[in-house]
C-alpha cells in the first residue's frame, strides 16, 4: 500500500494518458465498430442525441485526462478539498462505468467471441484500475 501512495502521482499520470488515449479512440469508435448502418437507421432526433452524447463523453474523458495530468502531484501529495472531490467524482464516474460493463451490456455481445471477450475484460479491469487509483488519491 505504501508503494502505491509513494507513486500515486505517476499512477495518476498514467491513468491520465490512458484517458486521453480513450478520448482519441472514441473519435473513431463508430468507424472501428462499423456503426454507420445502425446510426443511419436511427430517427434523426435519436441519431443527433446519440452523436452529441458521444462527443460530450469524449470531451469529458479528455478533460479528466488533462486535469489529472496537470494536477497529479497536487492530487497525490498535497491534496486539497477540491482535488479530493475531483478525484472522488472521477472515481465514481469510472466506478459506475465498471458496474454498467456487467449490468447493462448483454453478454451476447461478447460471450463466445474471444476478441470481444478480451476487450470486455480489458475495459472492465482498466476502468476498475482507474477507479481504484482515483480513490487512493481521495485517501492520500
Amino acid at each position: 500500500m505504501k508503494l502505491i501512495f509513494e507513486n500515486l502521482d505517476l499512477l495518476l499520470r498514467f491513468v491520465a494518458l490512458l484517458q486521453l488515449a480513450l478520448a482519441v479512440l472514441n473519435l473513431f469508435i463508430a468507424r472501428i465498430l462499423n456503426w454507420k448502418p445502425e446510426v443511419d437507421a436511427m430517427s434523426p432526433l435519436v441519431r443527433d442525441v446519440f452523436i452529441i452524447h458521444g462527443w460530450f463523453i469524449t470531451i469529458t474523458v479528455a478533460m479528466f485526462g488533462i486535469l489529472t495530468w496537470r494536477f497529479a502531484p497536487e492530487m497525490a501529495h498535497a491534496p486539497t478539498e477540491l482535488s479530493r472531490w475531483l478525484c472522488a467524482a472521477i472515481g465514481i464516474f469510472w466506478g459506475i462505468r465498471c458496474v454498467l460493463q456487467w449490468l447493462h451490456y448483454s453478454p451476447a455481445h461478447w460471450q463466445g467471441k474471444p476478441g470481444r471477450t478480451f476487450i470486455h475484460w480489458l475495459l472492465f479491469v482498466g476502468y476498475f484500475a482507474w477507479t481504484t487509483v482515483y480513490f487512493f488519491a481521495v485517501l492520500a
